[in-house]
């Protein structure tokens, strides 16, 4: 009988489990879609044949493998240092700890989603009607991050949102249209507010100041940008520190929703 010891399972082996799971299903969330998960994939392919010539007894190539292996979690804090971070502020984020988002988070085998609230369509008809005026706008859109520490640089608000505020905002003579505002669950909660600027040098020349903000709140958080240039009166879509490419409004009306429903 003493062969079969490991089927005794107890309480707190399946609480480890689900934790381990949890965990690697967050970890999942954050890299899903951006270039983190192919380095993620290539690490795991190294390590498998790592342990493949260690079980055929291929010396010289096991231990060079092993070698990169030892060293290799400080070289995944390197490489998926943006990760951690948001990752890191997803647990310490007081939204996080709201039940519904709780609900959401241990809901794995569920399909069905709860819609948020945040009316994209009409934010995207605002955004075009801004667009050909050439109208200068950041709009931030929360997540599941909590966005205070951003929310304090500019004046805290709580306007239910709709087309004519949104156009009033940034209307250039208006008092609140320098800097961005952050939307949540169809709620303006916050005008002027100053973000954080990207210093990626991948960015196209012709992205200004505004877009490098955009992708900077995007790479600190899991909170989606759109950015609308006041040169071109172009629309910019920024995720996950990316510049996110789409052929048409209903494209990327789909994408938004995606975003802030997953």
């Amino acid at each position: 009988m003493e062969t079969l010891d490991f089927l005794n399972i107890s309480f707190i082996d399946l609480f480890d489990i689900a934790l381990v799971a949890l965990l690697l299903f967050s970890l999942y969330r954050l890299v899903k879609g951006t270039v983190a998960i192919n380095i993620f994939l290539g690490i795991v392919i190294i390590y498998m044949i790592w342990k493949l010539t260690d079980i055929l007894n291929m010396d010289v190539l096991s231990n060079i493998l092993g070698n990169f292996i030892s060293v290799g979690f400080f070289a995944l804090i390197v490489v998926f240092q943006q990760e951690i971070r948001k990752f890191l502020l997803l647990i310490g984020s007081s939204n996080f700890t709201s039940r519904k988002n709780v609900l959401k988070y241990f809901n794995f085998f569920n399909q069905t989603q709860t819609q948020n609230e945040t009316d994209i369509k009409m934010i995207l008809n605002s955004c075009v009607k801004m667009s050909k005026e050439k109208t200068g706008a950041i709009i931030i859109l929360e997540r599941n991050n909590n966005l205070d520490f951003v929310k304090n640089t500019g004046d805290n608000a709580s306007m239910f949102l709709s087309s004519q505020i949104l156009e009033t905002i940034f209307f250039k003579n208006s008092p609140l249209h320098d800097g961005a505002i952050v939307i949540k669950d169809n709620y303006i909660t916050a005008t002027r507010v100053v973000l954080p600027v990207s210093d990626n040098k991948k960015l196209a020349q012709r992205f200004g100041l505004r877009h490098k903000a955009g992708m900077g709140i995007s790479e600190k958080t899991d909170a989606t940008a759109i950015v609308i240039s006041e040169q071109t009166g172009e629309m910019s879509y920024f995720k996950d520190g990316e510049f996110v490419k789409y052929d048409s409004q209903r494209e990327l009306n789909k994408l938004i929703i995606e975003d802030l429903n997953f």
